[in-house]
């Protein structure tokens, strides 16, 4: 599948179940790694402008670049009225915009599906001087609760892809011919999530290696997950942690 289009029949589940980012996070970018409130920001695969609205909170410019159209829609109904939102038809090698015409840009939970090579020279082209990239993922832990490790072992049964796609070879190892000479930089914050049944699946179908209805695994991986959260829940809710790992640098 062209990994552009994986999340297009899955935009009402992303918009829905897909988590925010820690507060710790934002607050990091804009008192350690020099974002302000009049920076123009790329968020570059910004989906459906999960992390393009926490940086318009604080005042910044944000162009959000992404190139499936129905990501793109769900990010304008929600954010095209502030005026210092611009979407943009483009992808991390080719976003369209001017040379040195931003500060900063932001992927969040979307590097991993790009051509690196291509990506940095587009980076270098777009960023003025001095600027920095920040790739930002809300990693799911898998161990440390019979939930997590339950559910992890739920995805690796029934998921189409999930080894594959997951962003786990990301490593300030692997990064470093990418950035700048040393490299990026990695800081790391916790969230969790809590979520009730319904939204455990949502969670869960918002996922682009998730079965969908009418593929063969679907019904029994939503009944293993039925007895997954009936068997975990407290108080009508299941704890996703996530350690949210933000690595940043000059390119």
């Amino acid at each position: 599948m062209d990994n552009k289009e994986r999340f297009s029949n899955r935009v009402e589940h992303y918009v829905k179940y897909r988590p925010t980012y820690p507060r710790e996070a934002i607050d990091f970018l804009y008192d350690t790694v020099g974002f302000r409130q009049g920076s123009v920001i790329a968020d570059v695969g910004s989906g459906t402008g999960i992390f393009s609205k926490l940086l318009l909170e604080r005042g910044s410019r944000v162009i959000g670049v992404e190139p499936n159209e129905a990501m793109r829609k769900a990010a304008v109904a929600a954010l095209g009225e502030e005026e210092r939102y611009s979407p943009a038809d483009g992808s991390a090698e080719e976003t369209g915009l001017s040379e040195q015409s931003v500060d900063f840009i932001v992927c969040a939970q979307s590097y991993h599906w790009f051509d690196k090579e291509r990506a940095r020279e587009e980076f270098r082209r777009i960023l003025k001087p001095g600027g920095k990239v920040v790739l930002i993922w809300n990693s799911r832990k898998t161990s440390g609760t019979p939930f997590l490790e339950q559910f992890e072992r739920l995805l690796l049964t029934y998921g189409t892809d999930y080894e594959k796609v997951a962003h786990k070879s990301i490593t300030l190892e692997t990064l470093k011919p990418y950035f700048a000479e040393g490299g990026p930089r990695l800081d790391t914050f916790s969230m969790v999530q809590l979520l009730d049944e319904e939204g455990l699946a949502g969670r869960l179908l918002s996922s682009s290696y998730s079965p969908l209805p009418g593929h063969p695994h679907y019904e029994p991986m939503m009944r293993e997950l039925r007895d997954i959260y009936q068997s975990n829940e407290e108080n009508g809710f299941v704890a996703v942690e996530y350690a949210t790992e933000l690595y940043w640098g000059e390119v």
